[in-house]
């Protein structure tokens, strides 16, 4: 079992709540209600602000340079995922003044400010292992929507959501910071790989606190 086998096993309880989640199941089946959608996007937009500085610590603490460029290159999925932001953005007429002045959720918060700990006080490896959590989720969770209900992706509303993170450009993105954790945690001792795995139970917790946050609406 390779490194990121062992990481999905371990989180699979976590992972599957995902799906049972109603916000989750609300996209999936096109009735979540929007007001719920638009706090989670505005919410989602100020939580990719630092996502993207994990990659950038990535890149400064990658021990090759294949997995520092791998880092960097990352980045254009994020801005492919502000660009779906932004057409959702136009539709619930959220302003980039009013995104200026929204206050990031005390969820938010905790969870960016554990990843960016997680960047700052390991390496490589602890970072695509907090990174994949998030990452990674978004696609499986997208695929399993249009296996369960393969007009997911056509929804009128929601379908760029589930479409995006289905596609098989941001699947392409996510097998190569896989095969990079797998590959710098080849011979990783028994202590590290249990430090991986608080790491990846840690930020996969925060994922779902993140689903029932914008469910709820809670900012604090």
């Amino acid at each position: 079992m390779n490194t990121a086998e062992d990481l999905l096993a371990v989180s699979a309880g976590i992972w599957d709540a995902y799906f049972r989640h109603p916000f989750v199941r609300g996209i999936q089946d096109g009735t979540l209600d929007k007001a719920r959608f638009r706090f989670y996007l505005m919410q989602d937009a100020l939580y990719l602000e630092e996502y993207a500085k994990v990659f950038a610590l990535g890149a400064a603490k990658a021990e090759s340079l294949s997995t520092a460029l791998l880092f960097s290159e990352y980045l254009s999925a994020i801005n492919r995922e502000r660009a779906v932001h932004g057409g959702y953005f136009e539709l619930l007429s959220v302003s980039e003044g009013e995104l200026k002045t929204t206050a990031r959720s005390l969820d938010n918060l905790s969870y960016t400010s554990y990843m960016l700990r997680v960047g700052y006080e390991g390496g490589e490896a602890e970072i695509l292992a907090a990174i994949l959590s998030c990452a990674y989720s978004y696609e499986v969770i997208a695929k399993r929507m249009l296996a369960e209900n393969p007009k997911a992706g056509s929804d009128p509303f929601y379908g760029a959501w589930v479409r995006e993170y289905a596609s098989e450009s941001y699947a392409a993105e996510n097998a190569k910071l896989i095969a990079a954790l797998n590959a710098v945690t080849e011979a990783a001792t028994p202590a590290k790989r249990q430090r991986l795995r608080d790491i990846f139970l840690n930020c996969s917790r925060y994922e779902l606190k993140f689903w029932e946050m914008a469910w709820q609406q809670k900012k604090d």
